[in-house]
């Protein structure tokens, strides 16, 4: 099947891939009364009174915003809210799939932080938590930044980090499967943007004590003046060893590499040139930094891609539909990375010892388990950080 000519012709004949379903029926008049006026006033005072109330006497608590400016869309760039709206209305549809969340799509005709951020604000009121979705860096981070730190909800770049958990949870189980620990591992990620950077941070939050980042010019190292003030900030956390040189230069010994970058910049010299029982995870869509079949023949023990049309789909639809659903659960007023790092950890669990092999490190999108595993541990981890609102 070509999946791009399909597509066109299922999203004209779907005209959209979500909609608005009443959960109330309003066919008789005392049934109109007591879901719109004059019964309807009561609940409106009682929220007046109360504004937490708004939680229990709305849809409030189960629904969530897929945001974008249309910036950074599917490795499409640049496109513009309005094309961006066929990746949030899929996301939505994910959402309610996976996770029971009803998600609504909002394209913001904007690229001005200040408004971004002021905009979404003035929204929130009507929601139990928010996703960002394909804004480009570095708006992205502090768009991120100023809303967890003034919304009582809780605010999800799932780029950033959703990306970052399920990689994490790839690790996890591919680590495993080779026999090494994670705390010993070296790991080198291409792409210093806002996966790149979430998923360097993230690692290192989950135990990994060397990791190396690298964008289009080479190795980020701290002391580099010509470095932007957020690829500063990254050079600082990361490459301990102060290492310098090209991407070839990093990938020399490394257990692991992880591609969130561009279409064939890592060749089978490279991958030949990691530590035995080397982990590649090359994440590029729709052409990954390696083709699976290079990596293997180069000598990789264990190879992730982007691609549904491969074993090892690193896809974080396996993460925002479980960690929204465990967060709204309890009405969390923050996703935190203790909360992240159980979603790694369920998911890693989903796949048990006997099931986990070279083409099977993660369970597949769809698998319902992995999504229910995610938002009990989420829920639970929400709970013992102190950020659960309910028991």
């Amino acid at each position: 099947m070509n999946y791009r000519e399909e597509s066109l012709k299922r999203h004209a004949a779907w005209k959209g891939k979500i909609e608005v379903v009443p959960r109330v029926e309003v066919d008789t008049r005392e049934k109109l009364s007591l879901a719109y006026t004059p019964g309807v006033a009561e609940p409106c005072l009682a929220i007046h009174d109360d504004i937490e109330k708004s939680f229990t006497l709305t849809r409030r608590w189960n629904t969530v915003p897929v945001i974008t400016d249309g910036t950074a869309v599917l490795g499409l760039g640049d496109i513009g809210p309005e094309a961006g709206m066929p990746v949030m209305e899929g996301k939505c549809a994910l959402f309610k799939a996976f996770g029971d969340v009803d998600a609504i799509p909002l394209c913001i005709r904007s690229k001005d932080t200040d408004e971004i951020v002021r905009t979404i604000e003035l929204l929130a009121g009507s929601f139990g938590g928010i996703n960002l979705e394909d804004i480009a860096a570095p708006r992205c981070f502090e768009i991120e930044t100023r809303l967890k730190r003034d919304l009582d909800i809780p605010v999800f770049h799932d780029d950033q980090h959703g990306t970052a958990v399920v990689v994490a949870a790839a690790l996890l189980n591919a680590a495993k499967l080779v026999g090494k620990e994670i705390g010993e591992l070296s790991v080198v990620i291409n792409g210093a943007g806002a996966a790149g950077s979430a998923i360097a941070k993230f690692l290192l939050k989950l135990g990994v004590p060397e990791v190396v980042l690298c964008d289009r010019k080479g190795i980020l190292c701290d002391g580099d003046e010509t470095l932007s003030p957020a690829m500063r900030e990254m050079a600082s956390c990361t490459n301990p060893k102060h290492k310098t040189g090209t991407l070839a230069d990093a990938m020399k010994g490394a257990d692991a590499f992880i591609g969130v970058s561009g279409p064939d910049c890592v060749s089978r010299e490279m991958v030949s040139s990691m530590a035995e029982g080397a982990i590649v995870f090359a994440c590029a869509n729709p052409v990954p930094e390696i083709s699976r079949e290079d990596a293997l023949a180069a000598g990789a023990a264990v190879v992730g891609t982007g691609s549904s049309e491969k074993p090892n789909q690193i896809n974080n639809v396996l993460v925002f539909p479980g960690l929204f659903r465990g967060a709204l659960d309890v009405r969390a007023s923050d996703i935190n990375y203790e909360m992240m790092i159980a979603a790694s950890r369920a998911i890693a669990s989903c796949v048990t010892e006997s099931e986990l092999s070279k083409d099977y490190i993660l369970p597949y999108a769809y698998d319902k388990r992995a999504h229910e595993a995610v938002a009990a541990a989420v829920s639970e981890a929400a709970r013992a950080t102190g950020v659960a609102k309910l028991p």
